[in-house]
């Protein structure tokens, strides 16, 4: 899906679980919140920098897994006049948007 708007990136509150863990709340906005987003959407084939283009991926997953997030880094081999590899990055908390009752509660 390739979608040209503009990313919403306000503020935005998901309920995360990893495993049998209670879940908590995570506030996020900006790239964070953009990169939390696009793994979800992604589902188990998750996501590259080369398909969901941003500047930092590796930031933002960063930033998601110091706050609790669990996801995991797979490095894959790329051809082409800069053949190496690249991070592919799968989401596997149980993330989904917290409605205004759970954020009050």
């Amino acid at each position: 899906m390739n979608d040209m708007r503009k990313p919403e990136t306000g503020n935005a509150v998901f309920s995360v679980q990893n495993g049998t863990e209670p879940p908590f709340l995570l506030h996020l906005k900006g790239r964070d919140r953009w990169a939390l987003e696009s793994l979800m959407q992604a589902g188990p084939t998750g996501c590259t920098p080369i398909d969901h283009p941003g500047p930092r991926w590796s930031g933002y997953v960063f930033n998601l897994r110091q706050a609790g997030v669990t996801i995991e880094t797979l490095y894959e081999a790329h051809d082409g006049p800069y053949r190496g590899t690249h991070a592919r990055y799968v989401l596997h908390s149980t993330v989904k948007r917290a409605d205004l009752g759970e954020v009050a509660a």
